[in-house]
């Protein structure tokens, strides 16, 4: 059974709050769709544009789902996304919100450098001095 739009986007709100992110980070995905990168080395927010913008509504399209937030990272195997997003799947979303209270999300990584090797998996996060998102493992 899919799960509308809204009802991910409230979901997705709800995470947003859970994380303490940013309120006007908060406000601009509400009220205007903006999904915003946390970008090192600070983790200011940055909206996501162009080619970065049009990989999430594809990634949105293909899994069904809603991306809130993307945290980018510089690795030792190369440039990532990690996309935190909200599932057709409203019987993961408790498990989904104690994650993100113990800082160790499931998400979307996206490789950069190396597409094919792109996957789902937990990564911890933790908040910058900017207010936003770090990828710590």
């Amino acid at each position: 059974m899919n799960i509308t739009r809204e009802d991910k986007k409230a979901e997705a709100i709800e995470r947003m709050k859970l994380l303490d992110i940013f309120a006007e980070t908060r406000k601009q995905f509400e009220r205007d769709d903006y999904v915003s990168i946390s970008e090192p080395p600070v983790g200011a927010f940055f909206w996501a544009e162009g080619e970065d913008l049009q990989r999430i509504r594809e990634f949105e399209e293909n899994r069904n789902v809603l991306v809130y937030l993307v945290i980018r990272s510089y690795t030792t195997f190369g440039k990532m996304d990690c996309y935190l997003y909200v599932s057709d799947h409203r019987d993961e979303w408790e498990q989904d919100r104690e994650d993100l209270k113990n800082r160790e999300p499931l998400c979307y990584v996206y490789n950069h450098d190396m597409p094919d090797c792109s996957e789902f998996g937990c990564v911890g996060i933790e908040k910058t001095c900017a207010a936003g998102l770090c990828r710590t493992w």
